[in-house]
Parts: C-alpha cells; structure tokens; sequence
C-alpha cells in the first residue's frame, strides 16, 4: 500500500489523467485577478440603464438597521419544500430578538396547480399560525406586519411588489410569471380573514445581509453559497444610474440584490473545462448562469460524474475498466454531499469512498481509482470555492473596502469541507494581503457563518421599510397606506 500522498503506485496512465485534470481544474492567482477584476466592470455594468448580464436588482431597501429596531413582525418564507411561518419580536436589548416559528409542508401538487390554490394554502397557513399565537382573527384590532422571502427571481420597482419573472425550484404555476404576486398574495389574506398586512418583498439573500448587519456592525455583504449562489451588497444611489430618474440623494443608501449566478454568461472569462460546456448545454436554460454552473451545489457532483464517465469510456485510461458503469451515467444522479463524503474520507484507506461507489454506483474501485477519484472531488471543490471568492473580492473593490465581515449561508458554505479555509485562501490571493505575523488574527475580509435571512431578515426589512416611511421616505412605496 502506497504512504498518504504517494503517487508511485498508480499506473501511468492514471497518473496521466490526474495531471491533465489538475491543469484543467485549477485556478492560479493570476487568472483568479482577472476574473475578479472583469466581475467588478460587469457589477458596474449591471447597475447602467443598458443593463448587463448580472441584474443587479435595487430591493428599496434603504439602511442598515442600528441595531435599535423594535416591534413584532411577521415572515413567511414561501421555499420549494416547506414554507415557514415566524414572529420575530425586535426587543428593547440591543440587537436582540425572539422568535417564534412554525413549518408548513409545501404540497407537491400546489407547485403545478392552479394559482389561487397556491395562495390560498398559504393564506391558511397563517391564519393558523395567528389563530395560534394571537387568538381569534377577527377580534385583532391591528394587522401585523409582514415581510415575505420570495426567493424567485423577480423584478421589484417597489420593495411592496414582486414581478415574477420565471418560476424555479420546481414550481410551474400558470399565469403567474410576468405579474406582480402581491395582490394575488393579498386578495388569499383578505378572502380568509388573516389581518396581516404586507410591508415588503424581499430576496433571501438581501435578507441574509440585513440580518447579519443587525447582530455584527462590520457585515457589509450577505451571500449564498448552496444549491445556487448569490449575493447582496448595499450600493449609493449615486452609483446607480439606472435610478438617476428618481433623483434621491446620491448618498442614499440601496441594498442591491446581485443576482450574480449570471456573471459570465458571455463566456468571456471563467475557465470552462469541457465538462462546464457540456452542463450548460443539456440544462433546461442554455447560455444562463454561468457562474452558478460552475460553484453552486447543484452542479458541483455533475461535473464530478460527467469526468468519470468521460474515463471510463476513453480507451486510454480505462477507468473503472470492465465494470457496469449504469447507474453513474444517470444525470443529476450525484449531488454535492456525495463530494463531501469522498473529500472528509481518511486519505489512508479512502474506505467511506470504496463504500459509497459500491452500495450507490455498483462499481468497485481500486486503490489507483480511489486517489484519482479523491483528487478529483478536491479539484471541483477547491476550484468551486476559489471562483466564489472572485464575486467577494468584486464586491470589496468595487466598494473600497479593506476589511469588512460577509455573511454567508448555504449548504455548501456550511457543510462542504474546506469551502471555507479554500475561500479564504482565494481572497489572500487576489487581494495581496500581507503574511500575518499571529496567525489567529482576522483576516481583513471575513467571510463568516450569517443570520438568518429569509426569518429575521425579512422581519427587519419590514421594520425598517416602516421607519423609513414615517421619517417621510417614500421612494420605491407603492402602497403607502399599508404603512399607516
């Protein structure tokens, strides 16, 4: 058996192979600087009247909050599997909060049925929810207010509208797209008698920066890193010239929802492999997020099982050689756990690994494969982490900032091994920090574990929405009399 590391007993023509991937996977300072630098141009891009590949997509959402927020809020977070229901109390203590939450199932069958039937359900749902932890409905003398996490892609000229712009997450509801779901939302609350009023729309992402800022002052971005990716940034309007016809202040203050899975569609800069153009070819949407392609969760375990297919059936490797390959050229067949697994296995037996292609894939591996399959899951890991840290870097040179927190959520930032370190890593790279002479010290950029975005966040949102409102900012209300 060969030491950890040794690479003297696999075959040449393994060896070959993890060289050549290793080429193609990897990701130096160099081209990390360029990547970042043409993402700031299209960050920039993104925010003019042309418009760019990135959306960049102002929320109305108009401050940080100071921490000194108070009152009782609503949020409902409307995901693919449940839809989650909490009253978040802004408490007199310094940013502190309490919450109280419920989970509702989301049924498979409301995800393509009718639209009424989909508002419906949820209106039920929180009318238990107050019926509950208020008492009867009807007896309520104030409505509460709520912020709903609506994470599709909508357009919003107003922080109390959503304009679908395409269903994700397996919901195809006819009629929706291309129209504003607040007053569908509304006339479901109405009909069952919810006294619930809505002060804001918001994107979980934007929602994971408010709520980030509200517990730590130094936030300044909130990002995903999960099945996709994102991230949100607070913008001067000044810097915005698709809102100069609004003619705020250019010091005011706009949390802008990136949207930057986009970035690159143009295919002008990442370093696709031929694996990257295969996925975006067989996708249901060809040329679109091009950057999510190659970091989000959901792809990471398909390259991953697009290379040992293309291995296997290359004549000159023979990986897997005289094996049954069946169940791995199922597409989507793997996702981004099935990385984790092999990427925490102990290097010195890989027997997790061994394990897993057997009960999962029915393919036994030997001891050669097992490295080369390990080398490969780090490649598209690291690879993975290192693109995500351009979009922060973006972000930080775009807006001047030295040092700063980032508040990131997502399964691949919390439960991917090494996302983290990698990240890290990426960022000392391109930002040219110095060597740090402690080495438990912060680095100038943090990227740290974030609030809850689509609870308290939206709770926020909807806080602050209010404050402006009686403090006379009106921009971006449309519905003023909800704010009463």
């Amino acid at each position: 058996m060969a030491t950890a590391g040794s690479k003297a007993d696999i075959p040449k023509n393994l060896l070959a192979q993890i060289q050549h991937l290793e080429e193609i996977f990897t990701v130096d300072t160099k081209k990390l600087k360029e990547i970042t630098n043409h993402f700031v141009s299209e960050l920039a891009k993104g925010l003019t009247v042309e418009g760019g590949s990135i959306p960049m997509n102002p929320t109305w959402v108009m401050s940080f909050p100071d921490g000194y927020e108070t009152g009782t809020f609503l949020a409902l977070d409307m995901g693919g599997t449940n839809l989650r229901v909490c009253e978040i109390t802004l408490t007199d203590q310094k940013s502190e909060f309490d919450i109280i939450q419920s989970k509702y199932r989301m049924p498979e069958e409301l995800k393509t049925g009718k639209s009424d039937e989909l508002w419906e359900y949820i209106a039920d749902c929180l009318y238990q929810f107050v019926e509950t932890h208020h008492g009867d409905c009807s007896k309520m003398s104030e409505p509460l207010p709520l912020g709903f996490t609506f994470s599709y892609p909508a357009t919003q000229n107003y922080v109390d509208e959503g304009i679908l712009q395409r269903w994700t997450k397996g919901f195809d509801i006819d009629g929706v797209e291309g129209k504003n779901v607040v007053p569908m939302f509304e006339a479901a609350l109405a009909k069952r008698g919810v006294p619930i009023r809505l002060n804001a729309l918001i994107n979980d992402t934007t929602g994971t920066l408010i709520a980030s800022a509200y517990t730590d002052t130094k936030m300044r971005i909130g990002c995903i890193f999960g099945t996709g990716c994102n991230a949100a940034y607070m913008e001067d309007v000044g810097s915005i010239p698709k809102l100069a016809h609004m003619n705020l202040p250019p010091d005011t203050p706009m949390a802008i929802n990136c949207e930057w899975g986009a970035f690159d569609n143009e295919h002008v800069i990442l370093p696709r492999t031929e694996y990257d153009v295969a996925i975006d070819r067989d996708s249901p949407r060809p040329g679109q997020q091009a950057f999510e392609k190659m970091i989000a969760g959901l792809y990471l375990g398909e390259i991953f099982r697009l290379v040992l297919v293309d291995l296997h059936d290359n004549n000159d490797v023979q990986l897997f050689e005289g094996q049954d390959i069946a169940q791995l050229r199922k597409a989507y067949s793997l996702d981004s756990s099935f990385l984790s697994i092999i990427e925490e296995d102990p290097f010195e037996n890989l027997q997790e690994t061994f394990d897993n292609f057997k009960q999962r894939l029915n393919i036994v591996c030997t001891r050669p494969e097992l490295e080369l399959i390990r080398r490969l899951a780090e490649l598209i890991g690291t690879r993975a982490a290192r693109l995500s840290s351009c979009g922060v870097a973006a972000i930080c040179k775009k807006k001047n900032y030295e040092s700063c927190h980032v508040g990131a959520d997502g399964s691949v930032f919390n439960k991917y091994p090494h996302f983290k370190a990698r990240g890290a890593q990426a960022l000392k790279e391109i930002l040219d920090w110095p060597e740090k002479t402690d080495p438990k010290a912060e680095d100038p950029v943090e990227i740290l574990a974030a609030e809850d975005g689509s609870g308290v966040g939206a709770a926020l949102i909807a806080a602050l929405t209010l404050k402006r409102v009686k403090e006379g900012n009106m921009a971006g209300i449309l519905h003023p009399e909800n704010f009463k």
